[in-house]
């Protein structure tokens, strides 16, 4: 596993760290404008005569006031450290460079970010080093596609190694299944009297691996559907005419893939796969034979008790909890960073042992 040093994890923390009372102030400033309770635009800790001379002064206001909202509007302000620990940048089928992701990561108030971009990790230098000089850390991830029981399962592999030669291959050998996988997409496509969306696709993509969202975007441009949800529910989607998900190793290989780079294997946003409770048992227990560590719990903005009824799974298999947005572009807040419930209580988190 990486090493993961976050700035801050509790209010007492971030009082020992440089500019540490500047930042718990704008920490808190925003967490009360996030809760609606201040003007985004006042600080409430600076007038026009100045900053409020005492530091002390200032850390026992907010003590106050913490407490005084909790108990008066039953609001969580936490000031724990925030990870979202799934999403996507330029690199995949992200709309965002991987620094404009790590910038807008921060703006949201998340501590730790994981770039997961699908069967890539060439983002991860980039985000780091747009990370340097913000309080926020950024962990290499990657999501892979495979199959299990013919089914279409996505891996987010944590914590990796990115110098770890089973995983430069494993990225390699996903690349070109993916380029396979595209012609195979277009060749459908085709036959349905949609022409040139090969082409576009890789237009859209500017460089990057292609993938089905390339395809849905193209869609909408050429006016075949209105919107990516439509595209993907009548040409993309699971089972529709464009539909190609054999190419994919079994879910074990990928696991080992992620486990030989020193990475943690979580399963990504289980409930998107429409498993019946009894095939959801089946997984997590195939996952955590093969070595799996975690399943994300919380995946953005999702029914509310989704999560506790996957972590009774999750628990009853031994695998941990985790949590992220799924972010790919900033128009989608069910899938903004940082936007999203926290584990269910009692849930062991995929980031217990990270140190």
């Amino acid at each position: 596993m990486a090493s993961l040093m976050p700035k801050y994890s509790s209010l007492l923390n971030l009082l020992k760290i440089k500019d540490g009372a500047a930042t718990l102030r704008s920490r808190f400033n925003s967490r009360l404008s996030l809760c609606g309770f201040l003007p985004a635009e006042v600080d409430l800790f600076r007038s026009s005569g100045g900053d409020c001379g005492s530091v002390e002064f200032c850390i026992l206001l907010i003590y106050f006031l913490y407490w005084v909202l909790c108990l008066a509007f039953s609001h969580d302000i936490d000031f724990k450290v925030k990870y979202d620990l799934h999403s996507h940048s330029r690199c995949s089928d992200g709309i965002l460079s991987p620094s404009e992701l790590v910038s807008r990561a921060s703006d949201k108030q998340v501590d730790v970010l994981a770039l997961t971009d699908h069967d890539t990790t060439a983002g991860i230098a980039e985000a780091r080093r747009a990370a340097a000089d913000k309080n926020i850390t950024v962990i290499a991830g990657v999501e892979f596609s495979c199959q299990w029981l013919g089914r279409g399962i996505h891996v987010v592999g944590l914590g990796l190694d990115l110098d770890n030669k089973d995983l430069q291959r494993a990225e390699k050998l996903q690349s070109a299944k993916r380029e396979e996988r595209c012609e195979l997409i277009a060749a459908k496509l085709t036959k349905l009297g949609i022409l040139g969306s090969l082409e576009g696709a890789r237009a859209l993509a500017n460089g990057v691996s292609v993938g089905r969202p390339h395809f849905a975007q193209y869609l909408v441009d050429r006016g075949h559907v209105s919107s990516i949800k439509q595209a993907f529910k009548k040409y993309l989607g699971s089972g529709k005419a464009g539909d190609v998900k054999a190419l994919w190793p079994e879910l074990g290989e990928v696991i080992a893939w992620v486990n030989a780079a020193g990475g943690q294997a979580v399963i990504a946003h289980p409930d998107k796969y429409k498993l019946t409770r009894t095939k959801l048992r089946q997984l997590a227990d195939c996952f955590a034979g093969e070595g799996g560590a975690a399943m994300e719990l919380v995946s953005g903005r999702q029914a509310p008790g989704l999560a506790a009824n996957l972590a009774v799974v999750a628990k009853e298999y031994g695998l941990l909890g985790s949590c992220g947005s799924d972010f790919h572009r900033p128009e989608q807040p069910w899938q903004e960073l940082g936007n999203f419930e926290a584990l269910p209580s009692g849930v062991e988190p995929v980031w217990r042992d990270w140190a």
